[in-house]
This record gives C-alpha cells, sequence and structure tokens, in this order.
C-alpha cells in the first residue's frame, strides 16, 4: 500500500431537481430546506470544513442562486442585527459566510452523479478528493470523513463510506461485496450491486452519501457509459476502480455506526428534524415534553 497526498478539497453535487418534495422545491432548491434552523447545505459543508476540507466546490444548476446568496454576505441583515444588539442572530448570520473557500460550477445536462463528479476534474486537478452528498447528514459529534481520509491515505484507493441495515432495507442502497482485512477497520470491496433483492445482496452493508475519491476516478467517469436511468453512475466508475491495477486502484470501506440523518424523503426528512430538535439544549427539553404528551394522544 502507498501513501497518498493528504485531501484538501470537497466536491458537493447540489444540482439535483428535489421533485420528491415538491411543490416546496418548485421555486426553492431542496438543499435550502430547514433542518430546525439552517439549511440543510449548511450541515454537509460544515462538515467538510471541521474535517479540515477548506476548499469547497458546488456542482450546481438551473434555480440554485439561492445556494450562493445563503454563503454570501448580506451587509443589510448584518447592520440591523448588529444595530439591535442582536449578537447570537448575527453570529450564526455570519457563520455561514465565515465557513471558507466555496466555489461554484454548473453541471448543465443532468447526466447523473457521475457526471457532477467529473465536472470538477479541472478544479480538482490530480489530487484526492471528498463527495458529499447532501441527502445524508453526519451528526458533528461522530467522526466519518476523517477516518475515511486517513484510509485514503493509507491505501492510496478509493473510499466509500457503508452502513449496517436490515436485509429486507438493502434493496433500497448500493451494496458492497467486501472482505476485512486482517489487523485493519476498514474493508476491501470488490464489487458493489445497486438496489439488489434481499436474495441477491452480498451482504447487509449499504452505501451512503460519503466518498473519498483517487483522482484516477475522473479518467474512469470519462469513458464509462450511461447505465442505470440513462445516467453516468458514479458506483459503475467504483466498480471499474475497484478492480484497477495500479495507480487509484482499489476500493474500501468504512463502516459507519454513528448518529446519520437521512433527509432524501419526506419521511426521513420530518424525521430527522424531530431527532435534531429534540437533542438541542434550547428546544429539546420543552420539544420533548410536548411530543411525549402529543403521541399519547394519537390512535395506535
Amino acid at each position: 500500500m502507498t501513501s497518498a497526498p493528504r485531501v484538501r478539497k470537497a466536491v458537493i453535487p447540489v444540482a439535483g431537481l428535489g421533485t420528491r418534495f415538491l411543490p416546496a422545491t418548485k421555486a426553492m432548491p431542496k438543499e435550502m430546506l430547514p433542518v430546525v434552523d439552517k439549511p440543510a447545505i449548511q450541515y454537509v459543508v460544515q462538515e467538510a470544513v471541521s474535517a479540515g476540507l477548506v476548499d469547497v466546490l458546488m456542482i450546481t444548476g438551473r434555480n440554485k442562486r439561492a445556494l450562493e446568496d445563503h454563503f454570501d454576505r448580506v451587509p443589510d441583515v448584518e447592520r440591523t442585527l448588529k444595530a439591535k444588539g442582536d449578537d447570537d442572530r448575527l453570529a450564526a448570520v455570519q457563520l455561514a459566510t465565515k465557513l471558507g473557500e466555496i466555489h461554484y460550477v454548473r453541471q448543465g445536462d443532468p447526466k447523473g452523479l457521475g457526471h457532477a463528479v467529473l465536472r470538477a476534474k479541472t478544479h480538482v486537478g490530480n489530487e484526492p478528493f471528498a463527495v458529499l452528498l447532501g441527502d445524508d447528514l453526519i451528526d458533528e459529534r461522530d467522526e466519518l470523513l476523517t477516518t475515511m481520509m486517513d484510509v485514503q491515505a493509507k491505501t492510496g484507493g478509493s473510499v466509500i463510506a457503508l452502513i449496517e441495515v436490515e436485509p429486507e432495507q438493502i434493496s433500497a442502497y448500493g451494496c458492497a461485496d467486501m472482505e476485512a482485512i486482517d489487523g485493519e477497520d476498514y474493508v476491501r470491496v470488490h464489487r458493489l450491486v445497486e438496489k439488489p433483492s434481499p436474495e441477491e445482496a452480498p451482504s447487509n452493508l449499504a452505501m451512503i452519501g460519503r466518498y473519498v475519491l483517487h483522482p484516477a476516478i475522473f479518467e474512469v467517469l470519462e469513458k464509462t457509459p450511461p447505465g442505470r436511468g440513462g445516467e453516468i453512475q458514479l458506483t459503475d466508475a467504483l466498480q471499474t476502480m475497484a478492480t484497477r491495477e495500479g495507480d487509484g486502484g482499489g476500493v474500501y470501506g468504512v463502516v459507519f455506526r454513528g448518529r446519520r440523518y437521512d433527509t432524501g424523503d419526506k419521511l426521513s426528512y420530518l424525521k430527522a428534524v424531530v431527532t435534531l430538535a429534540c437533542e438541542r439544549d434550547d428546544l429539546g427539553p420543552e420539544l420533548r415534553q410536548w411530543l411525549g404528551g402529543f403521541t399519547a394522544q394519537l390512535p395506535a
């Protein structure tokens, strides 16, 4: 195994249409939907920055201008809050602006996640990089990205995040056929199967939206034909990387057992909002008390 350069850059694809949340996302990016009092995208950017990735590239599309505005200065609002002496809200507003260097490039044609990642090639260059998808929020108290970066530096390959799911749930995910490595807390991935039936699944380890990729992925993506849904699939390119020999070859998995909040559909999003609100010191005590009484009155 070889030593790889340390990851410095994060790529966050945000060009999706958010059709599951229509009509709320008709005029607002799904990534701007609030999770308590911050948009979902801010949690993702904060995760990247906390892991030391202060160079962030968002792959955007049409009607995503609100994302850029959120991470920009708002002098009028800041002056108003400062004049009122509302220091807490002022700090909260300024936090998004101060997170790091955030860049934007448009995906253009919506050709899938693999195509979105490929649009980062010029910005990333010839160095490993992280990809964070906005549907998965990782609790700030749990380490995942830094662990994945350590594994990437140690192996020189690409690294995916995995979670254990119930066998009957595996058909909703990409699934990893893998083997343990003696003396290591990560696994070697041999094959990736997209949404297999429980009977066909090689394991109960499902992929979630965190990747640390070797730059050789760009060359592979350029040669990857459209797959499922007529789109260029990142999973297909990772399958090629898993069997690749030489520089950048190999795909490894980190099994995450911490707290993850899924905002990918309406019910999961609502659960994420309630869970995070219940865990906050300023909202949790009263909300938990109210929820106890409210749920007690609901029909079985």
